[in-house]
Protein backbone atom coordinates (compact mmCIF):
# COMPACT_ATOMS: atom_id res chain seq x y z
CA UNK A 1 0.00 0.00 0.00
CA UNK A 2 1.29 3.44 -0.97
CA UNK A 3 2.43 5.82 1.73
CA UNK A 4 0.31 8.99 1.85
CA UNK A 5 2.17 12.29 2.31
CA UNK A 6 0.24 15.52 2.84
CA UNK A 7 1.74 18.66 1.29
CA UNK A 8 0.69 22.27 0.76
CA UNK A 9 -0.85 23.51 -2.47
CA UNK A 10 2.51 25.12 -3.27
CA UNK A 11 5.93 24.24 -1.89
CA UNK A 12 9.56 24.67 -2.85
CA UNK A 13 11.65 21.97 -4.50
CA UNK A 14 13.65 21.73 -1.26
CA UNK A 15 10.51 21.21 0.82
CA UNK A 16 9.30 18.48 -1.55
CA UNK A 17 12.65 16.68 -1.30
CA UNK A 18 12.43 16.88 2.49
CA UNK A 19 8.89 15.45 2.50
CA UNK A 20 9.99 12.59 0.21
CA UNK A 21 13.18 12.06 2.24
CA UNK A 22 15.28 12.34 -0.91
CA UNK A 23 18.37 14.39 -1.71
CA UNK A 24 17.27 17.70 -3.20
CA UNK A 25 19.70 17.13 -6.08
CA UNK A 26 17.72 14.06 -7.11
CA UNK A 27 14.48 16.05 -7.37
CA UNK A 28 16.21 18.87 -9.26
CA UNK A 29 17.81 16.32 -11.62
CA UNK A 30 14.40 14.80 -12.35
CA UNK A 31 13.02 18.24 -13.18
CA UNK A 32 16.00 18.94 -15.45
CA UNK A 33 15.49 15.62 -17.26
CA UNK A 34 12.09 16.93 -18.25
CA UNK A 35 13.51 20.21 -19.51
CA UNK A 36 12.74 22.27 -16.39
CA UNK A 37 15.53 24.32 -14.83
CA UNK A 38 14.61 24.60 -11.14
CA UNK A 39 16.40 25.77 -8.04
CA UNK A 40 16.03 24.52 -4.50
CA UNK A 41 13.91 27.57 -3.58
CA UNK A 42 11.67 27.58 -6.66
CA UNK A 43 8.03 26.86 -5.87
CA UNK A 44 6.01 24.18 -7.61
CA UNK A 45 2.33 23.40 -7.19
CA UNK A 46 0.60 20.19 -6.09
CA UNK A 47 0.10 18.86 -9.64
CA UNK A 48 3.78 19.32 -10.48
CA UNK A 49 4.78 17.50 -7.28
CA UNK A 50 2.56 14.57 -8.31
CA UNK A 51 4.21 14.45 -11.74
CA UNK A 52 7.69 14.36 -10.20
CA UNK A 53 6.70 11.62 -7.76
CA UNK A 54 5.40 9.61 -10.71
CA UNK A 55 8.62 10.19 -12.68
CA UNK A 56 10.68 9.03 -9.69
CA UNK A 57 8.56 5.86 -9.51
CA UNK A 58 8.09 6.18 -5.74
CA UNK A 59 5.56 4.17 -3.77
CA UNK A 60 4.11 7.41 -2.45
CA UNK A 61 0.73 9.07 -2.80
CA UNK A 62 0.45 12.83 -2.33
CA UNK A 63 -2.56 14.50 -0.74
CA UNK A 64 -3.35 18.17 -0.27
CA UNK A 65 -2.90 19.51 3.23
CA UNK A 66 -5.77 21.70 4.40
CA UNK A 67 -4.43 25.13 5.13
CA UNK A 68 -6.06 27.53 7.53
CA UNK A 69 -4.29 30.32 5.69
CA UNK A 70 -6.43 29.79 2.61
CA UNK A 71 -9.29 32.23 2.85
CA UNK A 72 -12.15 33.12 0.53
CA UNK A 73 -12.11 36.25 -1.60
CA UNK A 74 -11.18 39.29 0.41
CA UNK A 75 -14.11 41.27 1.82
CA UNK A 76 -14.12 44.72 3.34
CA UNK A 77 -14.30 44.81 7.15
CA UNK A 78 -17.59 45.57 8.84
CA UNK A 79 -17.85 49.06 10.27
CA UNK A 80 -18.37 49.75 13.94
CA UNK A 81 -20.63 52.43 15.41
CA UNK A 82 -17.56 54.65 15.81
CA UNK A 83 -16.88 54.72 12.05
CA UNK A 84 -16.37 58.20 10.61
CA UNK A 85 -16.43 59.70 7.14
CA UNK A 86 -13.40 59.08 4.99
CA UNK A 87 -12.16 60.66 1.74
CA UNK A 88 -13.33 58.98 -1.48
CA UNK A 89 -10.78 57.05 -3.55
CA UNK A 90 -11.07 57.93 -7.23
CA UNK A 91 -9.41 56.02 -10.10
CA UNK A 92 -8.79 57.76 -13.40
CA UNK A 93 -8.99 55.15 -16.14
CA UNK A 94 -9.32 54.93 -19.90
CA UNK A 95 -7.54 54.61 -23.24
CA UNK A 96 -3.88 55.46 -23.75
CA UNK A 97 -3.24 59.11 -24.66
CA UNK A 98 -6.75 60.27 -23.78
CA UNK A 99 -5.33 62.62 -21.15
CA UNK A 100 -5.78 60.94 -17.75
CA UNK A 101 -2.45 62.06 -16.31
CA UNK A 102 -2.70 65.51 -17.90
CA UNK A 103 -6.12 65.88 -16.31
CA UNK A 104 -4.73 64.90 -12.92
CA UNK A 105 -1.86 67.32 -13.39
CA UNK A 106 -4.31 70.10 -14.09
CA UNK A 107 -6.32 69.16 -11.00
CA UNK A 108 -3.36 69.10 -8.63
CA UNK A 109 -1.36 71.81 -10.40
CA UNK A 110 1.68 69.65 -11.13
CA UNK A 111 3.53 68.45 -14.19
CA UNK A 112 4.27 64.72 -14.23
CA UNK A 113 3.33 63.59 -17.74
CA UNK A 114 6.50 64.93 -19.31
CA UNK A 115 8.56 62.84 -16.92
CA UNK A 116 6.79 59.69 -18.06
CA UNK A 117 8.40 57.85 -20.96
CA UNK A 118 6.54 58.64 -24.14
CA UNK A 119 4.00 60.65 -22.12
CA UNK A 120 2.37 57.39 -20.99
CA UNK A 121 1.78 56.52 -17.33
CA UNK A 122 3.89 53.48 -16.45
CA UNK A 123 2.75 52.93 -12.83
CA UNK A 124 -0.16 53.56 -10.53
CA UNK A 125 0.31 57.00 -9.01
CA UNK A 126 -1.60 58.05 -5.90
CA UNK A 127 -2.23 61.61 -4.77
CA UNK A 128 -4.45 63.49 -2.34
CA UNK A 129 -5.95 66.87 -3.12
CA UNK A 130 -8.26 69.26 -1.28
CA UNK A 131 -11.41 70.52 -2.98
CA UNK A 132 -13.80 72.77 -1.06
CA UNK A 133 -12.13 71.78 2.23
CA UNK A 134 -12.55 68.06 1.50
CA UNK A 135 -9.85 65.50 0.78
CA UNK A 136 -10.02 63.37 -2.37
CA UNK A 137 -7.60 60.51 -3.12
CA UNK A 138 -6.77 60.15 -6.79
CA UNK A 139 -5.29 57.10 -8.51
CA UNK A 140 -3.89 57.42 -12.03
CA UNK A 141 -3.95 54.00 -13.69
CA UNK A 142 -2.00 53.26 -16.88
CA UNK A 143 -3.85 53.18 -20.16
CA UNK A 144 -1.60 50.93 -22.26
CA UNK A 145 -2.98 47.43 -22.81
CA UNK A 146 0.15 45.83 -21.32
CA UNK A 147 -0.78 47.36 -17.95
CA UNK A 148 -4.21 45.72 -17.79
CA UNK A 149 -3.28 44.04 -14.50
CA UNK A 150 -2.43 47.38 -12.88
CA UNK A 151 -5.55 48.99 -14.22
CA UNK A 152 -7.73 46.18 -12.91
CA UNK A 153 -6.26 46.59 -9.43
CA UNK A 154 -6.90 50.31 -9.78
CA UNK A 155 -10.61 49.66 -10.22
CA UNK A 156 -10.77 47.24 -7.29
CA UNK A 157 -9.22 49.80 -4.95
CA UNK A 158 -11.65 52.59 -5.66
CA UNK A 159 -15.04 54.05 -4.77
CA UNK A 160 -15.58 56.01 -7.99
CA UNK A 161 -14.02 55.36 -11.41
CA UNK A 162 -13.55 58.36 -13.68
CA UNK A 163 -13.43 57.05 -17.25
CA UNK A 164 -11.48 59.61 -19.27
CA UNK A 165 -12.46 59.67 -22.95
CA UNK A 166 -11.12 62.11 -25.54
CA UNK A 167 -14.08 63.91 -27.08
CA UNK A 168 -12.37 63.95 -30.49
CA UNK A 169 -11.42 60.25 -30.40
CA UNK A 170 -14.33 58.53 -28.71
CA UNK A 171 -14.63 55.15 -27.02
CA UNK A 172 -11.66 52.82 -27.70
CA UNK A 173 -10.95 49.16 -26.78
CA UNK A 174 -9.12 50.15 -23.59
CA UNK A 175 -12.00 52.43 -22.67
CA UNK A 176 -14.33 49.45 -22.91
CA UNK A 177 -11.89 47.37 -20.86
CA UNK A 178 -11.78 50.06 -18.15
CA UNK A 179 -15.58 50.21 -18.08
CA UNK A 180 -15.70 46.43 -17.65
CA UNK A 181 -13.19 46.49 -14.79
CA UNK A 182 -15.09 49.28 -13.03
CA UNK A 183 -18.38 47.42 -13.35
CA UNK A 184 -16.83 44.18 -12.08
CA UNK A 185 -15.48 46.08 -9.06
CA UNK A 186 -18.97 47.45 -8.40
CA UNK A 187 -17.89 51.12 -8.30
CA UNK A 188 -19.75 54.21 -9.44
CA UNK A 189 -18.70 55.59 -12.83
CA UNK A 190 -18.24 59.21 -13.92
CA UNK A 191 -17.18 59.98 -17.50
CA UNK A 192 -14.80 62.89 -18.15
CA UNK A 193 -15.12 63.97 -21.80
CA UNK A 194 -11.61 65.40 -22.16
CA UNK A 195 -10.02 67.56 -24.88
CA UNK A 196 -13.17 69.57 -25.59
CA UNK A 197 -10.85 72.43 -26.56
CA UNK A 198 -9.76 70.49 -29.68
CA UNK A 199 -11.56 70.70 -32.98
CA UNK A 200 -13.43 67.56 -33.96
CA UNK A 201 -14.84 66.91 -30.50
CA UNK A 202 -18.37 65.52 -30.56
CA UNK A 203 -20.03 65.07 -27.17
CA UNK A 204 -23.23 63.65 -28.66
CA UNK A 205 -21.30 61.00 -30.59
CA UNK A 206 -19.40 60.15 -27.40
CA UNK A 207 -22.65 59.80 -25.44
CA UNK A 208 -24.01 57.52 -28.16
CA UNK A 209 -20.91 55.29 -27.89
CA UNK A 210 -21.26 55.20 -24.10
CA UNK A 211 -24.90 54.18 -24.41
CA UNK A 212 -23.87 51.38 -26.77
CA UNK A 213 -21.54 50.12 -24.01
CA UNK A 214 -24.27 50.09 -21.34
CA UNK A 215 -23.35 53.48 -19.86
CA UNK A 216 -26.44 55.48 -20.67
CA UNK A 217 -25.76 59.19 -19.90
CA UNK A 218 -28.01 61.41 -17.81
CA UNK A 219 -30.57 63.02 -20.09
CA UNK A 220 -30.58 59.88 -22.25
CA UNK A 221 -32.55 57.90 -19.69
CA UNK A 222 -29.48 56.70 -17.81
CA UNK A 223 -27.54 57.49 -14.62
CA UNK A 224 -24.00 58.03 -15.96
CA UNK A 225 -22.66 61.53 -15.31
CA UNK A 226 -20.74 62.93 -18.32
CA UNK A 227 -18.69 66.07 -17.62
CA UNK A 228 -17.01 67.98 -20.51
CA UNK A 229 -13.50 69.01 -19.43
CA UNK A 230 -10.21 70.27 -20.82
CA UNK A 231 -6.90 69.51 -19.13
CA UNK A 232 -5.32 72.23 -21.29
CA UNK A 233 -7.66 75.13 -20.49
CA UNK A 234 -8.82 73.72 -17.10
CA UNK A 235 -12.43 74.13 -18.24
CA UNK A 236 -14.88 71.94 -16.31
CA UNK A 237 -12.42 70.78 -13.61
CA UNK A 238 -14.41 72.23 -10.70
CA UNK A 239 -17.61 70.71 -12.08
CA UNK A 240 -15.85 67.31 -12.40
CA UNK A 241 -14.66 67.38 -8.77
CA UNK A 242 -18.11 68.51 -7.60
CA UNK A 243 -19.70 65.57 -9.40
CA UNK A 244 -17.11 63.16 -7.97
CA UNK A 245 -17.93 64.31 -4.44
CA UNK A 246 -21.67 64.20 -5.15
CA UNK A 247 -21.48 60.60 -6.43
CA UNK A 248 -19.23 59.62 -3.50
CA UNK A 249 -21.58 61.21 -0.95
CA UNK A 250 -24.41 58.99 -2.13
CA UNK A 251 -22.29 56.02 -1.00
CA UNK A 252 -21.84 57.48 2.53
CA UNK A 253 -18.20 56.38 2.70
CA UNK A 254 -17.00 55.60 6.20
CA UNK A 255 -14.12 53.82 7.96
CA UNK A 256 -12.96 52.95 11.46
CA UNK A 257 -10.04 55.03 12.71
CA UNK A 258 -9.46 53.55 16.17
CA UNK A 259 -8.47 50.07 14.98
CA UNK A 260 -5.18 48.51 13.79
CA UNK A 261 -4.43 49.86 10.34
CA UNK A 262 -4.89 47.67 7.29
CA UNK A 263 -5.07 48.18 3.54
CA UNK A 264 -3.47 47.23 0.23
CA UNK A 265 -0.05 47.58 -1.35
CA UNK A 266 -0.54 49.42 -4.64
CA UNK A 267 3.14 49.64 -5.63
CA UNK A 268 6.62 48.66 -4.46
CA UNK A 269 10.16 49.46 -5.51
CA UNK A 270 13.76 49.48 -4.31
CA UNK A 271 15.21 52.85 -3.33
CA UNK A 272 18.93 53.41 -2.98
CA UNK A 273 19.87 54.05 0.62
CA UNK A 274 16.40 53.17 1.91
CA UNK A 275 15.83 49.61 0.66
CA UNK A 276 12.39 48.12 -0.09
CA UNK A 277 9.61 50.71 -0.32
CA UNK A 278 5.89 49.97 -0.44
CA UNK A 279 3.16 52.40 -1.44
CA UNK A 280 0.17 51.50 0.72
CA UNK A 281 -3.43 52.63 0.50
CA UNK A 282 -4.87 52.60 4.01
CA UNK A 283 -8.43 51.26 4.24
CA UNK A 284 -9.02 51.51 7.96
CA UNK A 285 -7.16 52.56 11.09
CA UNK A 286 -4.22 54.94 11.42
CA UNK A 287 -0.84 53.80 10.12
CA UNK A 288 1.99 55.40 12.11
CA UNK A 289 5.78 55.33 12.11
CA UNK A 290 7.03 52.65 14.48
CA UNK A 291 4.15 50.26 13.69
CA UNK A 292 4.97 46.64 12.90
CA UNK A 293 3.31 45.65 9.63
CA UNK A 294 3.00 42.44 7.64
CA UNK A 295 2.37 42.69 3.89
CA UNK A 296 1.92 39.32 2.21
CA UNK A 297 5.14 37.37 2.72
CA UNK A 298 7.18 40.29 4.06
CA UNK A 299 7.11 42.33 7.25
CA UNK A 300 8.93 45.13 9.00
CA UNK A 301 8.79 48.12 11.31
CA UNK A 302 7.59 51.32 9.64
CA UNK A 303 10.70 53.49 9.64
CA UNK A 304 9.13 56.43 7.84
CA UNK A 305 5.91 57.54 6.13
CA UNK A 306 5.82 59.86 3.14
CA UNK A 307 3.27 61.33 0.79
CA UNK A 308 3.52 60.61 -2.94
CA UNK A 309 5.42 63.89 -3.32
CA UNK A 310 8.01 62.86 -0.72
CA UNK A 311 6.77 64.95 2.23
CA UNK A 312 7.04 63.26 5.65
CA UNK A 313 3.86 62.09 7.40
CA UNK A 314 3.27 61.27 11.04
CA UNK A 315 0.29 59.07 10.31
CA UNK A 316 -1.88 57.94 7.41
CA UNK A 317 -5.61 57.42 7.86
CA UNK A 318 -8.29 55.68 5.77
CA UNK A 319 -8.20 56.37 2.00
CA UNK A 320 -4.72 57.84 2.33
CA UNK A 321 -1.80 56.65 0.18
CA UNK A 322 1.52 56.45 2.00
CA UNK A 323 5.02 55.37 1.05
CA UNK A 324 6.44 53.19 3.82
CA UNK A 325 10.05 52.16 4.46
CA UNK A 326 11.42 49.54 6.81
CA UNK A 327 10.13 46.35 5.15
CA UNK A 328 12.46 43.36 5.02
CA UNK A 329 11.78 42.71 1.33
CA UNK A 330 9.60 43.95 -1.50
CA UNK A 331 5.88 43.32 -0.99
CA UNK A 332 3.89 42.04 -3.94
CA UNK A 333 1.55 44.25 -5.90
CA UNK A 334 -1.96 43.83 -4.49
CA UNK A 335 -0.84 42.31 -1.16
CA UNK A 336 -2.94 43.12 1.87
CA UNK A 337 -1.06 44.73 4.75
CA UNK A 338 -1.99 44.98 8.41
CA UNK A 339 -0.49 46.34 11.61
CA UNK A 340 0.41 43.74 14.23
CA UNK A 341 1.17 43.99 17.94
CA UNK A 342 4.88 43.27 17.72
CA UNK A 343 7.65 42.04 15.44
CA UNK A 344 7.26 38.41 16.49
CA UNK A 345 3.63 38.27 15.32
CA UNK A 346 4.48 40.07 12.07
CA UNK A 347 7.34 37.67 11.34
CA UNK A 348 5.17 34.62 12.03
CA UNK A 349 2.35 35.83 9.77
CA UNK A 350 4.78 36.63 6.96
CA UNK A 351 6.40 33.20 7.28
CA UNK A 352 3.00 31.47 7.16
CA UNK A 353 2.03 33.47 4.07
CA UNK A 354 5.32 32.56 2.43
CA UNK A 355 4.73 28.85 3.05
CA UNK A 356 1.09 28.59 2.08
CA UNK A 357 0.29 31.28 -0.46
CA UNK A 358 0.90 30.66 -4.13
CA UNK A 359 3.01 33.61 -5.20
CA UNK A 360 1.83 33.44 -8.82
CA UNK A 361 4.72 33.87 -11.23
CA UNK A 362 7.20 31.90 -9.11
CA UNK A 363 5.06 28.75 -9.13
CA UNK A 364 5.13 26.41 -12.10
CA UNK A 365 1.83 24.61 -12.56
CA UNK A 366 1.46 20.94 -13.41
CA UNK A 367 -0.15 21.94 -16.69
CA UNK A 368 2.90 24.06 -17.54
CA UNK A 369 5.23 21.20 -16.67
CA UNK A 370 3.34 18.71 -18.84
CA UNK A 371 3.43 21.24 -21.67
CA UNK A 372 7.19 21.58 -21.25
CA UNK A 373 7.66 17.81 -21.31
CA UNK A 374 5.43 17.28 -24.35
CA UNK A 375 6.84 20.15 -26.38
CA UNK A 376 10.49 20.11 -25.34
CA UNK A 377 11.62 18.66 -28.67
CA UNK A 378 9.69 21.03 -30.94
CA UNK A 379 9.55 24.32 -29.03
CA UNK A 380 12.14 27.05 -29.55
CA UNK A 381 12.53 29.08 -26.39
CA UNK A 382 13.91 32.59 -25.93
CA UNK A 383 15.65 32.87 -22.57
CA UNK A 384 15.36 36.31 -21.01
CA UNK A 385 15.99 38.03 -17.69
CA UNK A 386 13.68 40.91 -16.77
CA UNK A 387 14.56 43.70 -14.33
CA UNK A 388 12.12 46.52 -13.60
CA UNK A 389 12.02 49.56 -11.38
CA UNK A 390 8.90 48.60 -9.43
CA UNK A 391 7.00 45.41 -8.70
CA UNK A 392 3.84 46.43 -10.53
CA UNK A 393 5.76 47.09 -13.74
CA UNK A 394 7.63 43.80 -13.42
CA UNK A 395 4.34 41.91 -13.08
CA UNK A 396 2.88 43.63 -16.12
CA UNK A 397 5.98 43.08 -18.28
CA UNK A 398 6.17 39.39 -17.40
CA UNK A 399 2.43 38.84 -17.94
CA UNK A 400 2.59 40.62 -21.30
CA UNK A 401 5.54 38.54 -22.46
CA UNK A 402 3.75 35.30 -21.61
CA UNK A 403 1.02 36.17 -24.11
CA UNK A 404 3.58 35.97 -26.95
CA UNK A 405 3.94 32.18 -26.62
CA UNK A 406 2.61 29.89 -29.32
CA UNK A 407 3.11 26.25 -30.35
CA UNK A 408 6.44 27.04 -32.06
CA UNK A 409 8.21 29.58 -29.84
CA UNK A 410 7.94 30.72 -26.25
CA UNK A 411 9.47 33.18 -23.83
CA UNK A 412 11.30 31.50 -20.94
CA UNK A 413 11.97 33.91 -18.08
CA UNK A 414 15.02 32.50 -16.32
CA UNK A 415 15.24 35.38 -13.88
CA UNK A 416 13.40 38.52 -12.85
CA UNK A 417 13.52 41.12 -10.14
CA UNK A 418 13.16 44.72 -9.06
CA UNK A 419 16.14 47.08 -9.11
CA UNK A 420 19.22 47.83 -11.18
CA UNK A 421 20.93 45.18 -13.29
CA UNK A 422 23.60 43.45 -11.22
CA UNK A 423 26.64 41.24 -11.71
CA UNK A 424 24.60 38.16 -10.76
CA UNK A 425 22.19 38.95 -13.61
CA UNK A 426 25.15 38.96 -16.03
CA UNK A 427 26.38 35.61 -14.70
CA UNK A 428 22.88 34.11 -14.96
CA UNK A 429 22.58 35.36 -18.55
CA UNK A 430 25.98 33.89 -19.42
CA UNK A 431 25.05 30.42 -18.13
CA UNK A 432 21.55 30.38 -19.64
CA UNK A 433 22.22 32.22 -22.90
CA UNK A 434 19.62 34.84 -21.96
CA UNK A 435 18.99 38.39 -23.10
CA UNK A 436 18.69 40.88 -20.23
CA UNK A 437 15.80 43.34 -20.53
CA UNK A 438 15.72 46.32 -18.23
CA UNK A 439 12.54 48.36 -17.83
CA UNK A 440 13.08 51.85 -16.38
CA UNK A 441 16.25 50.67 -14.61
CA UNK A 442 19.88 51.69 -14.82
CA UNK A 443 22.89 49.76 -16.10
CA UNK A 444 25.88 50.70 -13.92
CA UNK A 445 29.09 51.38 -15.84
CA UNK A 446 30.93 48.47 -14.19
CA UNK A 447 28.11 46.06 -15.11
CA UNK A 448 28.05 47.40 -18.69
CA UNK A 449 31.77 46.64 -19.02
CA UNK A 450 31.19 43.13 -17.66
CA UNK A 451 28.33 42.55 -20.11
CA UNK A 452 30.46 43.77 -23.03
CA UNK A 453 33.35 41.52 -21.97
CA UNK A 454 31.11 38.44 -21.80
CA UNK A 455 29.13 39.47 -24.90
CA UNK A 456 25.83 39.51 -22.96
CA UNK A 457 23.05 41.47 -24.70
CA UNK A 458 21.49 44.02 -22.34
CA UNK A 459 18.59 46.10 -23.63
CA UNK A 460 17.06 48.97 -21.71
CA UNK A 461 13.58 50.36 -22.30
CA UNK A 462 11.36 52.98 -20.71
CA UNK A 463 8.23 52.30 -22.78
CA UNK A 464 6.74 48.86 -22.31
CA UNK A 465 5.38 48.26 -25.79
CA UNK A 466 8.83 48.96 -27.26
CA UNK A 467 10.25 46.23 -24.97
CA UNK A 468 7.49 43.82 -26.02
CA UNK A 469 8.10 44.60 -29.71
CA UNK A 470 11.80 43.81 -29.26
CA UNK A 471 11.04 40.46 -27.63
CA UNK A 472 8.54 39.74 -30.40
CA UNK A 473 11.26 40.44 -33.00
CA UNK A 474 13.62 38.01 -31.24
CA UNK A 475 10.92 35.34 -31.11
CA UNK A 476 10.26 35.82 -34.81
CA UNK A 477 13.90 34.95 -35.52
CA UNK A 478 13.35 31.63 -33.72
CA UNK A 479 10.30 30.68 -35.75
CA UNK A 480 11.14 27.78 -38.08
CA UNK A 481 10.33 28.68 -41.71
CA UNK A 482 7.21 27.09 -43.14
CA UNK A 483 7.90 24.76 -46.09
CA UNK A 484 5.25 25.15 -48.78
CA UNK A 485 4.93 22.50 -51.50
CA UNK A 486 3.11 23.52 -54.68
CA UNK A 487 1.95 20.87 -57.17
CA UNK A 488 2.76 21.72 -60.82
CA UNK A 489 1.82 18.74 -62.94
CA UNK A 490 2.25 15.05 -63.68
CA UNK A 491 4.02 13.11 -66.44
CA UNK A 492 3.59 9.45 -67.43
CA UNK A 493 6.80 7.87 -68.73
CA UNK A 494 6.56 6.63 -72.33
CA UNK A 495 10.22 5.84 -72.86
CA UNK A 496 13.54 5.61 -70.97
CA UNK A 497 16.74 6.67 -72.75
CA UNK A 498 19.38 6.61 -70.01
CA UNK A 499 19.65 5.43 -66.43
CA UNK A 500 22.89 6.32 -64.67
CA UNK A 501 23.85 6.33 -61.00
CA UNK A 502 22.64 9.91 -60.41
CA UNK A 503 20.86 10.80 -63.63
CA UNK A 504 17.88 9.65 -65.68
CA UNK A 505 16.83 10.76 -69.18
CA UNK A 506 13.30 9.82 -70.17
CA UNK A 507 10.30 11.01 -72.13
CA UNK A 508 6.55 10.99 -71.72
CA UNK A 509 3.23 12.82 -71.83
CA UNK A 510 2.08 15.55 -69.48
CA UNK A 511 -1.28 14.27 -68.23
CA UNK A 512 -1.96 16.85 -65.53
CA UNK A 513 -1.13 20.49 -64.96
CA UNK A 514 1.99 22.00 -66.48
CA UNK A 515 5.70 21.22 -66.11
CA UNK A 516 8.15 24.09 -65.63
CA UNK A 517 11.68 24.74 -64.46
CA UNK A 518 13.08 24.80 -61.85
CA UNK A 519 11.16 21.94 -60.27
CA UNK A 520 11.35 18.78 -58.20
CA UNK A 521 9.60 15.45 -58.85
CA UNK A 522 8.40 12.39 -56.98
CA UNK A 523 8.84 9.13 -58.96
CA UNK A 524 6.04 6.59 -58.43
CA UNK A 525 5.13 3.15 -59.77
CA UNK A 526 1.52 2.67 -58.84
CA UNK A 527 1.36 3.33 -55.09
CA UNK A 528 5.05 2.62 -54.60
CA UNK A 529 7.43 5.59 -54.34
CA UNK A 530 10.69 4.92 -56.20
CA UNK A 531 12.21 8.30 -55.29
CA UNK A 532 10.77 10.84 -52.86
CA UNK A 533 12.56 13.80 -54.40
CA UNK A 534 14.59 14.29 -57.59
CA UNK A 535 15.62 17.54 -59.30
CA UNK A 536 14.49 18.14 -62.88
CA UNK A 537 17.33 19.89 -64.70
CA UNK A 538 16.18 19.87 -68.32
CA UNK A 539 12.98 19.92 -70.39
CA UNK A 540 12.85 19.30 -74.18
CA UNK A 541 10.21 19.35 -76.89
CA UNK A 542 11.88 17.63 -79.82
CA UNK A 543 15.44 18.94 -80.06
CA UNK A 544 14.49 22.27 -78.48
CA UNK A 545 15.11 23.00 -74.77
CA UNK A 546 12.08 24.66 -73.13
CA UNK A 547 11.20 26.16 -69.76
CA UNK A 548 7.67 24.75 -69.53
CA UNK A 549 5.41 22.10 -71.10
CA UNK A 550 1.60 22.18 -71.10
CA UNK A 551 -0.82 19.35 -70.45
CA UNK A 552 -1.35 16.92 -73.34
CA UNK A 553 2.14 17.55 -74.73
CA UNK A 554 4.91 15.00 -75.24
CA UNK A 555 8.32 15.99 -73.93
CA UNK A 556 11.65 14.72 -72.74
CA UNK A 557 13.34 15.49 -69.44
CA UNK A 558 16.35 14.64 -67.36
CA UNK A 559 16.66 14.69 -63.60
CA UNK A 560 19.35 14.31 -60.97
CA UNK A 561 18.92 12.02 -57.96
CA UNK A 562 20.95 11.09 -54.91
CA UNK A 563 20.81 7.38 -55.83
CA UNK A 564 19.99 5.23 -58.84
CA UNK A 565 16.29 5.34 -59.79
CA UNK A 566 15.14 2.35 -61.95
CA UNK A 567 12.57 4.26 -64.01
CA UNK A 568 10.46 2.17 -66.40
CA UNK A 569 7.73 2.82 -68.95
CA UNK A 570 4.39 3.50 -67.23
CA UNK A 571 5.95 5.15 -64.16
CA UNK A 572 4.64 8.57 -63.09
CA UNK A 573 6.54 11.74 -62.17
CA UNK A 574 4.64 14.08 -59.87
CA UNK A 575 6.27 17.46 -60.44
CA UNK A 576 6.21 20.16 -57.74
CA UNK A 577 8.09 23.15 -56.31
CA UNK A 578 9.05 23.72 -52.71
CA UNK A 579 9.69 27.08 -51.07
CA UNK A 580 10.14 28.35 -47.55
CA UNK A 581 8.04 31.12 -46.05
CA UNK A 582 9.43 33.21 -43.21
CA UNK A 583 6.83 33.31 -40.44
CA UNK A 584 6.02 36.24 -38.19
CA UNK A 585 4.21 36.47 -34.87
Amino acid sequence: MSKVIKINNALTVGELAEELMLPVTKVITELMKNGVMATVNEKIDFDTAQIIVGELDLDVELAKRESSAEVPDRVKPELSKQARSRPPVIAFMGHVDHGKTSLLDAIRGAETTEAEAGGITQHISAYQITHKDRLITLLDTPGHEAFAALRQHGAHLTDVAVIVVAADDGVKPQTIEAIRFAKQAGVKIVVAANKIDKTGGDINRLKQQLAENELAPEGWGGETVVVPVSAKTKEGLDELLDMILLVADIEELKADYEVPARGLIIESHMEQGRGPMGIALVEQGLLRTGDYVVAGATYGKVRSLQTSSGEPMKEAGPSTPACISGLKSLPQFGDEFEVTGDEKIARAKAAEASRSVDRGASVMSGKDLIKVIDRAQELNELNIIVKADVQGSLTSVVDSLKTLDNEKVAVRIVGSGVGVITESDIHMAATSGAIIYGFSVELPTSIKRLANRDDIPVRLFTIIYELIDDVKAELTKLLPPEVIEKELGELVVKGVFKIAKNEVICGGEVIKGKLSLPALARVKRGDKVLAQEVEIINLKQGPQEVKEVDRGTMCGLSFHSSARVPVAEGDHLEVFTRETKILTL
